[in-house]
């Protein structure tokens, strides 16, 4: 049936040692990752203060001039992070272009580290602007507490495929993760559906961690092809499945398509981590995906290179022909 709302699960049992009560949210989990591929988490041990403090640098970082956002273009990074202006990205391969700003870090390696020299378009040193006080210890502890959570939900994943709470823990334990602190301005008057905050789209890497502050824009597809609001509840994180989820599981857990267009006559930010696994792992069908009824539909692939040849195919600039901005 074409799911009408998007569920809210308490979290809290992941943050404990109640096996009775981390059984039950997996059964919550997997209802949700099955039939809709979105829900919401509350009681997640994130600080709210923590959220506040991260969202409070957004108006910050995007009322920088130009020139200074510019100086930090995405292109020049090694790793996918730094900046992207209006309309340099093109989620929908049908649109016009993505009507947001963001500022993107992925998970940076010490130097020296073998990662980074082995994999540095996901390990390496990201961007920061040049003189704004505080910003980036404030968006390296929010990343660290994504860090955390994404471990804790992988976890909670285990257990919603009937594998040991910890199956995912040697695969991941040094995942890559793509956070964005995302500037969305409102459009005003008659919208070309083409060319909206971000089109239609599914997600490239496990899950997504998603924080909305207080103006909705998000909305996700049922199977009947209605959009259905996810609008932001305080206290709470929108969770969605994405593609190389989607793919390790054999399309058990839904990748839905979503998208975002503000209407709202406001700014409006939001700040999306993007959790996938280690570069090197093996992404195959999972034990207990596939039978005779369900055969492997794909066929394995390394995390790093799926994630990167999607990250490709996203940004304008890396398209043959085209040229760069700036």
């Amino acid at each position: 049936m074409a799911f009408e709302a998007i569920p809210i699960i308490d979290f809290a049992p992941m943050l404990g040692d109640d096996a009775a009560a981390k059984r039950a949210l997996a059964a919550e989990l997997r209802a949700a990752c099955t039939e809709i591929g979105f829900f919401y988490i509350k009681n997640h041990g994130v600080a709210q203060s923590l959220i506040d403090d991260t969202f409070a640098q957004c108006p910050r970082f995007f009322g920088l001039p130009l020139d200074e956002k510019m100086a930090m273009h995405v292109r020049t990074s090694v790793n996918n992070s730094g900046y992207t202006p209006l309309l340099e990205e093109n989620t929908d391969a049908t649109g016009k272009g993505d009507l947001h700003e963001a500022f993107d870090m992925a998970r940076e390696r010490p130097e020296g580290d073998p990662d980074r020299a082995a994999h540095a378009n996901h390990y390496g040193p990201n961007l920061w602007p040049a003189d704004l006080p505080g910003f980036r210890a404030q968006v390296e502890a929010y990343y660290a507490a994504m860090l955390g959570l994404g471990r804790r939900l992988f976890g909670a994943f285990a257990l919603a495929l009937d594998l040991p709470e910890d199956y995912f823990t040697p695969l991941t334990d040094k995942h890559t993760a793509i956070m964005r602190l995302l500037s969305y301005p409102s459009q005003d008057g008659p919208i070309d559906p083409k060319q909206i905050g971000i089109g239609a789209h599914s997600d490239y890497e496990c899950f997504t961690i998603l924080c909305q502050e207080s103006v909705p824009a998000l909305q996700v597809r049922n199977t009947d092809g209605q959009w259905i609001d996810a609008p932001p509840i305080r206290g709470t994180f929108v969770i969605n499945i994405g593609d190389q989820m989607a793919r390790w599981t054999n399309d058990l857990f839904a990748s839905t398509l979503h998208r975002a267009m503000n209407t709202s006559g406001r700014a409006r930010y939001s700040i999306p981590c993007f959790v996938g696994s280690n570069v090197d792992t093996r992404i195959e069908a999972l034990p207990g995906t596939v039978t005779a009824d369900r055969p492997a539909k794909y066929p394995p692939v390394l995390a790093g290179d799926y994630v990167q040849g999607r990250l490709d195919a996203t940004y304008a600039y890396r398209q043959e022909g085209t040229e760069p901005v700036g």
